[in-house]
């Protein structure tokens, strides 16, 4: 610290030669980065920059105020590799601190515990420029209005920018209140809802030509959208999974298979240690950018379990138990807590951080590991000109199934199976003697609940009772942890600390997975916890007017705007998700309130879905729910759990499952328990076919 402080007094120095000794010793005054006070690993990852970086909070609002300076507000996350080029090429140069220091109250934000926050930025930069993403850059008012913004910036033109932008302030700074006006109305118009007041009709509801012409952007050949980057979007590949079995499209789902055969294929998928990366960089999922993220595990596993239940492909049960293999060792604490992700850049021997240093391999290494497996390696993850990326590296990928190798070097599949487990512990265990990336290690309720659904989709598919074990204690771990008495949700956990106001996404992901552990355990305590923060949402979320959900609770600090998050991306929208909830819930309580809500926020969104069908799949299975039969599946007997055991290894996206292995007042159940009998009933809005006592005549029932 005291170096640092050293060089910013001596570049201060160089760049105002006419600087008087006041002027350095009040610099060095006011030198301070609050950031090492801050739980985030992405604020501490900051908090040795000689910028005078503080965390978002009321404080430093009140700070730029007072001073009535400029704030630098600079969003990223802890995984983010460009992030880190800017930080090293700019926030850690004194020239870059001097002029930050100088003229601007600089704050540093973790997009993943702030979130409100980020999308208020993300969307001021979308307005100016037609593009955003992290690292995120914004020049604000005094108040937080934003005013000029950007992603990545190299020293000189983030320098120039700064000096262009205060001298504007120094001169005119009507001008720039003037244009933080307009762009503040910009930014409240574009999650702005209306109330959809045409006939509400779902059943008419155009499904076949929306998915026809979303179709004309698919890869065929590779798999996801026709463009790169490819990120997998698991929400959007769960729906286009049930319209095709809905609908029976072979196309479309050829098309789903495809891109699940090649991601699994690709680069993208860590073939060593399981487990996803954040996107590919190319059309054929080989070059990741090499982050792994929470979410986007836990969506995929939920995907690949579904889709194994249809198919029964051994590639996708091979990536659903390496991916929570993964998850287990890599990404869980002691506690049952899940970890958010794994930073993109590691440490070479050089001591340089690197993209993709800990994961890639060079052709000698693979030889020395490998010995005389190689030549049978290298033709299964293509150690030649097709796998090549950069620097003499290679990233696996695979071209050819387990059955063309198997013919080709005349080898049993017990033979390959073996090899390619030896092969995955040797790589193993070469590299992790390498710099493993930077973990962040903090802990998001909406992030945990997503992995709790992920697990529980995989224990439902393969019944591999360790799952059901995971999701349970990490559920009791939120409970414990998260969730207040009086149904309020806390948004993020490190080092025994639990922080920040429970977001719309928070409530949303835990609801569902608190239904999905009913839906496989039968206890009740899930459906009374999933009503619990279901009513905390609506009396501190909802919006009357419009019947949606604000992604900030009402007791929350106020921001340029409260938003709403309608619009499914990389993890679908939590008004989505909770549209989906209440429509699920209102079945299990018999709770008109629920259903109404649910239909009116579905209804409110449907003109905008036909333009933009990739932003609104989650609206779309929802809408596949109103559309045609939604089942509800009762089991109630003393053998009610193991027939539910078995009921959930199928796929069944139009049905919710219920039961109880007692007698039960609860509204599904009530009235269906028969002393020494197991009855399945197969219900549409509680008119249910005669009761059938084995899941075989049950899944006919459905498919009638």
């Amino acid at each position: 610290m005291r170096i640092l402080l050293i060089v910013l007094i001596l570049s201060m120095t160089i760049l105002s030669c006419n600087s008087s000794k006041k002027d350095i010793l009040d610099i060095k005054h006011q030198y301070t980065n609050e950031l090492i006070n801050e739980t985030s690993p992405y604020l501490l990852q900051h908090a040795h920059n000689p910028v005078n970086w503080r965390a978002w909070n009321s404080e430093t609002l009140q700070k730029a105020k007072e001073e009535e300076k400029l704030m630098v507000i600079s969003i990223g996350y802890s995984a983010c590799h460009w992030c880190h080029v800017m930080e090293k090429e700019s926030f850690e140069d004194s020239t870059v601190a001097a002029t930050m220091n100088k003229y601007f109250v600089a704050v540093k934000v973790d997009r993943e515990e702030r979130p409100d926050v980020d999308q208020i930025y993300i969307n001021a930069v979308q307005l100016m420029t037609g593009s955003a993403g992290w690292p995120l850059n914004v020049i604000t008012l005094p108040d937080g209005r934003p005013v000029w913004g950007g992603t990545y910036f190299r020293k000189d033109a983030w320098i120039n920018s700064l000096e262009k932008i205060q001298k504007i302030y120094q001169e005119n700074p009507q001008k720039l209140i003037d244009y933080a006006t307009q762009l503040e109305e910009g930014i409240k118009s574009m999650d702005l809802i209306s109330v959809n007041t045409n006939e509400l009709n779902f059943t008419k509801f155009p499904s076949d030509s929306i998915v026809e012409k979303w179709s004309e952007s698919f890869d065929y050949k590779y798999g996801g959208p026709d463009r790169s980057p490819k990120f997998m979007m698991p929400n959007n590949l769960e729906y286009l999974l049930r319209h095709g079995i809905q609908y029976n499209n072979e196309k479309l789902l050829n098309y789903v298979y495809v891109t699940l055969d090649r991601i699994a294929y690709g680069g993208v998928y860590d073939h060593v240690g399981g487990g996803f990366a954040r996107y590919s960089t190319d059309l054929r999922w080989h070059v990741p950018h090499f982050e792994k993220m929470l979410y986007d595990n836990a969506q995929l596993v939920s995907l690949y379990s579904k889709a194994y239940q249809i198919t029964k492909k051994p590639l996708y049960k091979e990536v659903v138990l390496e991916t929570l293999e993964f998850i287990k060792r890599e990404m869980t604490n002691p506690e049952g807590a899940f970890y958010s992700s794994l930073d993109a850049d590691s440490l070479t021997k050089e001591g340089e951080l690197e993209e993709g240093a800990y994961y890639v391999f060079n052709k000698n290494e693979l030889k020395l590991i490998l010995e005389d497996d190689f030549s049978l390696f290298s033709e299964y993850y293509n150690i030649n000109s097709y796998g090549k990326w950069e620097k003499e590296n290679y990233v696996l990928i695979r071209r050819k199934s387990d059955i063309l190798i198997t013919d080709e070097f005349s080898i049993s599949q017990i033979e390959l199976e073996q090899k390619k487990k030896n092969w995955k512990n040797k790589l193993r265990a070469y590299r992790d003697n390498r710099e493993k990336p930077r973990l962040d290690d903090k802990t998001l309720t909406s992030w945990n609940a997503l992995m709790i659904k992920g697990y529980v989709e995989a224990f439902k598919t393969f019944q591999v009772q360790a799952y059901l074990t995971e999701a349970l204690k990490n559920a009791q771990f939120i409970i414990e942890n998260q969730l207040q008495s009086n149904g309020a949700l806390n948004h993020n956990y490190k080092d025994g600390q639990s922080s920040i106001n429970g977001y719309l996404e928070d409530y949303a992901t835990l609801i569902d997975a608190f239904i999905s552990l009913h839906e496989v355990t039968l206890d009740e305590k899930w459906i009374r916890l999933s009503k619990k923060l279901t009513d905390h949402t609506y009396e501190n979320f909802y919006n009357q007017e419009n019947s949606m959900f604000y992604f900030t609770s009402k007791k929350d600090e106020k921001l340029v705007t409260r938003s709403f998050e309608y619009r499914d991306n990389v993890i679908a929208a939590s008004n989505s998700i909770m549209a989906k909830n209440l429509f699920i819930l209102s079945h299990h309580l018999d709770n008109e309130k629920y259903l109404n809500t649910s239909s009116k926020m579905l209804h409110n969104v449907h003109p905008e879905i036909k333009t933009y069908p990739s932003g609104y799949s989650n609206w779309l299975d929802l809408t596949e729910n109103y559309k045609n039969k939604y089942y509800e599946i009762v089991v109630v007997g003393k053998d009610a759990n193991s027939k539910i055991k078995e009921l959930n290894t199928s796929y069944l996206p139009n049905a919710l499952v219920a039961g109880s292995s007692k007698e039960s007042t609860k509204p599904l159940l009530k009235y269906r328990y028969i002393d020494d009998e197991t009855l399945i009933y197969v219900c549409v809005n509680n008119s249910c076919k005669l009761p059938v006592s084995e899941v075989s005549e049950a899944l006919k029932l459905l498919n009638n």
